[in-house]
């Protein structure tokens, strides 16, 4: 310790800090607040006296005083990259504000998310960043009314109560069609997936932009859209059914990697060469798409640039903003071999 002194008995509180940095309880506070105004002296010595001493804050004490300095972050699973990408913006956002991130997964289920929430209500949580809800805007608001919400993959411009930050799904789904059209296809199915809130899911978003842009093409009379089964088990069948359809599609255009990368190795499997017997683009841009063996035309929807905007969503929420925002960021398609 800086005097010499042994470390106290029991839990460590902000005054055996402010004791052991020689400093006011008001200014540890001031320190762990990131408050405008702390000197580097003065951050310096209360950070190296937390560090000798152990300290940790009391969130419930914290939540009394005003703020816990969390933010909750309600993923829909764990097994698609981008949503690690929203993350990854979300804690690049946040590195210096002096919040931390508490995750939960809501399993793709409303009931999960709704206890999930309640319970970050209760652990005073400052915000919450949802991605993905299967929860509906109807179900949302009255959160709202108690917490601020950034909710990520769900379009819902018209929207007063919580933020939404969104890729531009409709424009990301005409680029992938127009780039198909221009490699000389007219023959192009979607593959989506049966939608929970057809008025703001990103999957309804995505078909939404797909028949825009096959009509403007003049291609109305081609539209097709197989809603795979395995999505939430309410569709045509298994993904793989697109290879079955007659006439099968000379492209497809996926409503998401995942799914894009399953039908690349289905249409593999099968003995299809592609892009010559299927073309293929879909959505994300993830870490599969990108790899040489998969090598998947993509949409990128710049996941990390949707979790730094969400971050800041919810800190102008907090620093007193009331006005719904609603931030849509401007995709851009990224060809490789399938394509």
């Amino acid at each position: 310790m800086a005097d010499g002194s042994q470390k106290p008995r029991g839990k460590v509180t902000i005054r055996h800090v402010a004791e052991d940095a020689g400093v006011s309880t008001a200014a540890v506070s001031k320190v762990m607040r990131n408050a405008y105004g702390v000197s580097d002296g003065l951050r310096a010595k209360v950070l190296k006296s937390i560090d000798t001493l152990g300290y940790r804050p009391s969130t419930a004490a914290r939540g009394m005083r005003g703020r816990t300095y969390t933010i909750g972050v309600l993923l829909l699973e764990m097994s698609n990259p981008f949503l690690a990408q929203v993350v990854d913006g979300l804690q690049a956002a946040l590195k210096d504000s002096g919040y931390k991130l508490l995750i939960g997964v809501g399993r793709s289920q409303a009931t999960i998310e709704r206890d999930l929430v309640d319970s970050m209500i209760d652990m005073q949580i400052d915000g919450v960043v949802l991605v993905a809800p299967r929860l509906s805007g109807e179900k949302l608001a009255p959160y709202a009314r108690q917490i601020p919400l950034a909710v990520v993959g769900h379009h819902e411009p018209s929207s007063t109560a919580f933020d939404t930050v969104n890729s531009d799904d409709a424009a990301g789904a005409r680029l992938a069609v127009e780039a198909l059209v221009a490699k000389g296809h007219r023959d192009i199915c979607m593959v989506s997936h049966p939608s929970l809130n057809p008025k703001t899911d990103v999957g309804a978003t995505r078909e939404a932009g797909y028949r825009r842009a096959m009509e403007d093409l003049g291609l109305g009379d081609m539209i097709r859209v197989w809603y795979n089964e395995g999505s939430t088990g309410r569709g045509d069948g298994p993904l793989e059914g697109v290879l079955d359809l007659s006439p099968r599609p000379t492209a497809a255009f996926v409503w998401s990697d995942l799914d894009g990368v399953d039908l690349l190795g289905a249409a593999r499997k099968r003995g299809l060469r592609v892009p010559e017997d299927l073309a293929l683009v879909s959505y994300d841009n993830n870490a599969m798409a990108r790899l040489p063996m998969v090598d998947l035309s993509s949409v990128d929807q710049h996941g990390e640039e949707i979790g730094c905007r969400a971050a800041a969503a919810l800190l102008s929420r907090l620093e007193g903003r009331r006005e719904a925002r609603h931030d849509v960021v401007t995709p851009h398609l990224v060809l490789r071999s399938s394509c």
